[in-house]
């Protein structure tokens, strides 16, 4: 069941509108509703999944940030009248999560981060791609992967569009410029809620240091590998990071 995007004043996001336990999740710099197709489909019926699109190409250039799409989640959460949320994140979204985690640990019951940055991430190496250069495109997005034919011709045409839009590029460099800046290791032992770190053993974007690293300044965390994995489990091997998922709910939610 496909469901449709929802606008309502500057938030746009869809939402399967299940009477369960709200399900928030946040997806990366690159990232789309179909990184999440896996997630919907399995968990919609039993709990309310909801994925705001975030406005990373929307936000005005002076707040382009991760605080700055922080306060869009907070504002967003609030406006949906929410209580407490279980908030996953990938990749830049996981970064996004840990600090809205941070600004707000009274409406967090549990945090799922998979291939988060906020402590070390090589996104794109050391240059930006070219413009115009598809091949190049086409070769970091199957790096994302291990499996590179995850990477659908669909998935790179979108980070390609993404790349050769001159005001969507600038908004992409200046947010993972200030990911960089917000590093969290020095912040991370003040999260209490209960996390699921999922990482790809093969991650080249946030590699499995980075997986074990969080797990070590997070107190109440479980950290799980998936082998022959890349940066998006959830897209790589979506049945085993359903089941982890399903698993940690459940038991996060009859504690």
């Amino acid at each position: 069941m496909e469901y449709p995007i929802k606008e309502e004043g500057r938030f746009k996001y869809i939402e399967t509108g299940s009477k369960g336990e709200n399900l928030i999740l946040l997806h990366g710099l690159f990232g789309a509703l179909s990184n999440f197709e896996g997630i919907i489909s399995h968990f919609g019926k039993d709990y309310n999944v909801v994925v705001p699109l975030l406005p990373i190409f929307e936000l005005p250039i002076r707040k382009v940030s991760v605080t700055g799409l922080v306060d869009y989640v907070v504002d967003f959460v609030e406006h949906k009248g929410y209580g407490k949320v279980n908030v996953l994140g990938n990749s830049l979204g996981g970064h996004i999560t840990l600090l809205y985690a941070l600004a707000q640990p009274d409406k967090v019951n549990s945090i799922i981060l998979t291939g988060s940055s906020g402590l070390f991430e090589s996104a794109m190496g050391t240059s930006f791609p070219k413009r115009g250069d598809y091949d190049f495109i086409k070769k970091k997005t199957e790096a994302t992967f291990y499996n590179p034919e995850v990477a659908t011709k669909a998935l790179v045409d979108e980070v390609f569009d993404i790349v050769n839009d001159r005001n969507k590029a600038i908004r992409v460099i200046a947010t993972a410029k200030s990911a960089v800046r917000h590093n969290l290791g020095d912040k991370l032992h003040q999260i209490q809620a209960p996390t699921l770190l999922v990482w790809g053993r093969d991650d080249q974007v946030t590699p499995a240091f980075v997986g074990e690293k969080f797990h070590e300044l997070i107190e109440h965390s479980k950290l799980i590998f998936i082998e022959q994995c890349g940066h998006a489990p959830m897209m790589e091997y979506p049945e085993a990071f359903n089941q982890h998922l399903g698993d940690f709910l459940l038991e996060v939610n009859n504690a």
